[in-house]
């Protein structure tokens, strides 16, 4: 059908005449309502934009001498926030003398991650990052 022809139906109709493949050969063209058709692509980005949900990292900080129950609430915290599909960044910070005592921290991390095995898998190793040991998990 020839543009004068698609053009001349439509306002007949009382439509609008859209190109909805340009690049197509020959272009392809729709006879209906542009206010709807804008509608439609809108409905369609917002169910992309949806659908394509960015990931959240929630980070527990620690440091290598924490109590007991603080302790639980993070490795609670951590089982609820992996469960959402979050993935976890775990930061122990050191803070003066506590420097010289590294290993600390990271014998804190293993304990943490042995005790997250069935819900969280280490997503690389430990990075030492000045006065702070990372470490991110994702949901297994």
């Amino acid at each position: 059908m020839s543009i004068k022809e698609a053009l001349a139906k439509a306002e007949e109709d009382g439509l609008d005449l859209i190109v909805v493949a340009e690049n197509a050969d020959p272009p392809v063209c729709k006879i209906m309502d542009y206010g709807h058709y804008k509608y439609e692509k809108e409905k369609q980005l917002k169910q992309a934009k949806k659908g394509s949900k960015a990931t959240v990292i929630k980070e527990l900080k620690m440091s290598p001498k924490i109590s007991e129950h603080d302790y639980q609430v993070r490795h609670r915290a951590a089982i609820k926030f992996l469960e959402k599909g979050n993935k976890v960044k775990i930061t122990i910070n050191f803070r003066g003398r506590e420097m010289a005592h590294m290993d600390l921290g990271k014998i804190l991390l293993d304990r943490f991650l042995n005790d997250l095995k069935e819900h969280a898998v280490a997503e690389g190793d430990a990075s030492y990052a000045g006065r702070s040991i990372n470490l991110i998990l994702t949901h297994k």
